[in-house]
């Protein structure tokens, strides 16, 4: 990637573009990121910069980052923050342990692709978790919501892997590609992005410049 940085999801709303269209937005707050660690094809075997997001108050640190962790930010000079994301870059050699990456490094009418954690929804159903058909609705089925046909009797006598079934569901990591900048707010850190983006309000998400772009 050329380019990334994290941030959070505030919520959607809509805005007005300038020939009165309605645009259906995300508002992302993303960044400031500052960089953490450098990581090297000599020490690490790959290229990539650590950075963080979401400083900590000095109080919440005290109490919620362990010492290993307080040594980290410490050698980078940085002040602790809630998450830590690895960003491979085209080009790393062009940031420095201790810069901070801004929302500025987009502009209005890049394209995004968007990685988060999908909503949770617990141990689930195959109605819910794979949009299964319900069972006759007459009093006499007994069978609303269940799975269905398992498999036939003497043969092959088991179910078959990848039967579709009642499980967790969410929580997994999903990207959602080329999603186009419709606006960007550096004074407030806000990136707003044309469409929906996964997971709930107030998850991590990590923005950066599209594949597909």
């Amino acid at each position: 990637m050329k380019k990334g940085i994290v941030g959070k999801k505030i919520g959607m709303t809509q805005i007005f573009a300038e020939d009165g269209r309605l645009i259906p937005v995300t508002v992302i707050q993303a960044g400031p990121c500052p960089v953490v660690q450098k990581k090297t094809v000599e020490k690490d075997g790959y290229e990539a910069i650590q950075v963080g997001f979401d400083a900590y108050a000095p109080n919440r640190a005290e109490k919620l980052v362990n010492k290993p962790q307080k040594g980290h930010f410490a050698k980078a000079n940085v002040e602790p923050t809630r998450t830590l994301r690895e960003l491979r870059l085209e080009d790393c050699s062009t940031y420095n342990v201790g810069d901070e990456i801004k929302v500025d490094v987009f502009a209005a009418g890049d394209h995004v692709d968007v990685t988060g954690t999908s909503k949770g929804h617990g141990y689930s159903g195959v109605i819910q978790r794979w949009n299964h058909h319900t069972g006759p609705m007459a009093h006499g089925s007994k069978y609303h919501r269940g799975v269905g046909s398992m498999s036939a009797n003497s043969d092959p006598s088991r179910v078959f892997k990848n039967k579709k079934m009642p499980g967790h569901y969410g929580v997994d990591r999903v990207t959602t590609l080329n999603l186009s900048v419709v606006r960007v707010d550096a004074d407030r850190n806000l990136l707003l992005v044309r469409g929906a983006v996964p997971g709930p309000n107030g998850g991590t998400l990590v923005i950066r410049d599209s594949v597909k772009a």
